[in-house]
């Protein structure tokens, strides 16, 4: 009998928002002691804030994607899985795993899961497919939904969003309902840096969802401070679209980092002004891009911020609507 993930238990209520801290498994070349004490780190940090979850991400070279060098040279980390488990245990909250599907064919994938789920319990897995079409795929997407669809482990499963990706092809809120309909029942956003392409989607998202008569499914709007030009560098090498002007201000800005937490503030202001009204169910996830200790911090207080501002605009919302039912 398939048992049901903590998270889908926890969270159904489409009147609040849900909140993740993101992070990254340490390098391969971290010893196993040191990995602890960097989840100790991690977990001490983070103590002070009420969180539903973490989010670990499985972190790919992608130098495929593009032919810009790589502004932090790739290094391999430990297995996601392990750092779940490590997380989960030292926080007793659900932990989110990301897991790069496009290399290893569908019989191993499922392995894999299965493995995930007793060896390491993790429920929660959020699958991406290969970061071009350069790169030769063993696995389409489709088919990994498919396999943990069909697993034997009843896991909670979410796909990714990227705003960039509907400013160039105008498919994505397509994508989202077909990824639902293929087991998604959860989106997480790329970094988001360009506040009106991701109302341009969320949007969308919801019109159609309006047209169809189907339920939307919770998207998670991910943001990450910036303190540095090279972080900026990283953040566009990864595809995330900084409009010229924001660049400018984080980079003349006395301190770049509170200018970047300071915009990013500034849009989720924008995002949530425009599509509160759509009842669309959303999260955050506060990321950090480097291991820089300046940026960590930033995030966490980044974090505390747009917590807050997420929570009132859901309150007046929810308020809003039972003065409107009493009407």
């Amino acid at each position: 009998m398939k048992t049901e993930s903590e998270l889908r238990a926890r969270y159904n209520d489409n009147t609040r928002g849900v909140y993740f801290i993101g992070t990254t498994p340490p390098k391969l070349d971290t010893s196993l002691e040191d990995v602890e004490l960097i989840a100790d780190k991690l977990v001490d940090r983070i103590k002070d804030i009420a969180i539903d979850g973490l989010i670990v991400y499985d972190i790919q070279n992608e130098d495929s994607r593009t032919s810009v060098p790589r502004p932090f040279p790739f290094k391999s980390t430990h297995d996601p899985r392990h750092y779940s488990a490590l997380l989960n245990k030292k926080t007793s909250r659900p932990v989110i795993t990301y897991k790069s599907v496009g290399q290893t064919d569908a019989s191993s994938f499922d392995q894999w899961l299965n493995e995930a789920w007793h060896e390491y319990g993790v429920k929660e897995l959020v699958l991406v497919g290969s970061p071009s079409i350069k790169n030769q795929v063993k696995l389409p997407l489709a088919d990994a939904y498919k396999t943990t669809v069909n697993n034997e482990n009843n896991f909670f499963i979410g796909g990714v969003t990227i705003a960039e990706r509907h400013a160039k092809k105008g498919n994505e809120h397509e994508r989202l309902i077909e990824k639902h309909e293929q087991g998604c029942n959860f989106f997480i956003s790329q970094a988001i840096y360009n506040p009106q392409e991701t109302i341009d989607i969320l949007t969308r998202y919801a019109i159609e969802c309006q047209k169809r008569s189907l339920k939307p499914q919770r998207i998670i709007l991910t943001f990450s401070p910036c303190g540095s030009d090279k972080t900026l560098n990283f953040i566009e090498w990864l595809g995330v679209s900084v409009p010229e002007a924001t660049s400018l201000r984080i980079l003349n800005a006395s301190n770049p980092l509170h200018e970047s937490i300071r915009i990013c503030c500034n849009s989720l202001n924008q995002i949530l002004d425009a599509v509160v009204s759509y009842n669309l169910p959303l999260g955050l996830n506060i990321e950090s891009l480097t291991n820089r200790k300046e940026e960590i911090n930033g995030s966490i207080l980044l974090y505390k911020l747009l917590r807050s501002t997420m929570d009132t605009y859901l309150a007046k919302h929810e308020l809003e609507m039972l003065k409107a039912q009493s009407d």
